[in-house]
């Protein structure tokens, strides 16, 4: 089924729209499992949240599990998955940096982390998944080729994700090569999903997730078999859909 489409004026606007969707989950469950992306494109829903909590939300019992991390970087990195989780989310909610769940990519074995991770979320039920979305399609880490079927695993990054990332690094080689990253079966059993993406660099990998066929070529086309998914977009994401759209019927 085709997921529904919210298309906003801007990030900040997205932002909002999805973080009163996350506030209410919240107040309705003060207990809530929420999986969480980094990347540019979730910060805005954080920032929104982050009113909420100002406004008086409580948001102390939730529980925060990422979809990813780098393999190999130190612990403490600035850019390690964990501490931009802290720093973008868990410390302007105020919370306790013990409700954020990270997969261990300093482990000495990353099969064994991974398998770790798997486990930890085998064991809860995600209420929602917040996802972002790359270029070529792919949402956690979880490349184009990735298949369907896999769950927590150690992936390799191709050249193109580490050059979107070396923005937050010194130079693209300074980008680790592998992850640790919840696979596509793991990412799908979450009850609902959020994926939120910004930009005309990002309206191609939309268009074909939403209406092209689905594919492990295109990860992200899977989110197409679950059940509740949003598409929170700003009108440069979303600026190819309507050709599309045209096009599928």
């Amino acid at each position: 089924m085709t997921p529904v489409v919210e298309i906003s004026a801007d990030a900040a606007a997205t932002g909002l729209r999805v973080a009163e969707r996350i506030a209410a989950l919240i107040r309705a469950k003060p207990d809530a499992v929420i999986g969480v992306a980094t990347g540019s494109s979730p910060e805005p829903v954080y920032r929104a949240l982050a009113r909420h909590v100002d406004d008086g939300l409580d948001a102390s019992g939730v529980s925060w599990f990422a979809l990813d991390e780098y393999i190999g970087l130190p612990l403490g990195h600035p850019q390690s998955y964990r501490a931009v989780l802290e720093r973008v989310l868990i410390a302007p909610l105020g919370l306790d940096a013990a409700s954020l769940h990270v997969p261990d990519g300093a482990a000495a074995d990353p099969d064994a982390a991974a398998e770790a991770y798997e486990t930890a979320l085998a064991g809860t039920t995600v209420d929602l998944q917040i996802l972002g979305i790359g270029g070529n399609g792919h949402i956690g880490f979880n490349e184009p080729g990735t298949p369907f079927t896999a769950t927590t695993h150690r992936a390799g990054l191709t050249r193109s994700t580490r050059m979107a990332n070396a923005r937050f690094f010194d130079s693209v080689d300074a980008v680790p090569d592998e992850c640790l990253t919840q696979g596509l079966a793991t990412i799908m059993r979450a009850e609902r999903i959020e994926l939120v993406a910004f930009g005309e660099h990002k309206a191609g990998a939309i268009a074909a997730a939403l209406y092209g066929p689905i594919t492990e070529q295109c990860p992200a086309s899977i989110l197409r078999r679950h059940s509740d998914v949003r598409v929170s977009v700003d009108a440069g994401a979303a600026a190819e859909l309507r050709e599309i759209r045209c096009a599928a019927q």
